[in-house]
């Protein structure tokens, strides 16, 4: 398997870096389920609405959904992540 080996040294660094944290919290780390799902709450806050009538109305629409996705899930903690929190605060002091 040498070529699956000098393929894995060409690789981007910054590609793997989740590789650097905790067991725990990988999976949270590369999975886009969060996003998916916050791409579902705009298409079907969005989809009653049909067409906005300028992009400004649009961008103030998504803005705003954003903010209230952010405050409904602030004091969330995600899978794994409240099992090493302390190791994760030593990283960014």
């Amino acid at each position: 398997y040498s070529h699956v080996i000098n393929g894995l040294k060409d690789i981007d660094p910054d590609l793997l870096v989740f590789y650097n944290y905790p067991k725990q919290i990988r999976a949270s780390i590369y999975s886009t389920n969060m996003i998916e799902s916050f791409n579902n709450v705009i298409k079907r806050k969005a989809k009653p609405k049909a067409e906005f009538p300028t992009e400004q109305s649009l961008d103030a629409f998504i803005g705003i959904q954003a903010m209230s996705y952010n405050d409904r899930y602030f004091n969330r903690i995600h899978k794994g992540f409240g099992q090493v929190q302390d190791t994760l605060e030593s990283y960014f002091e």
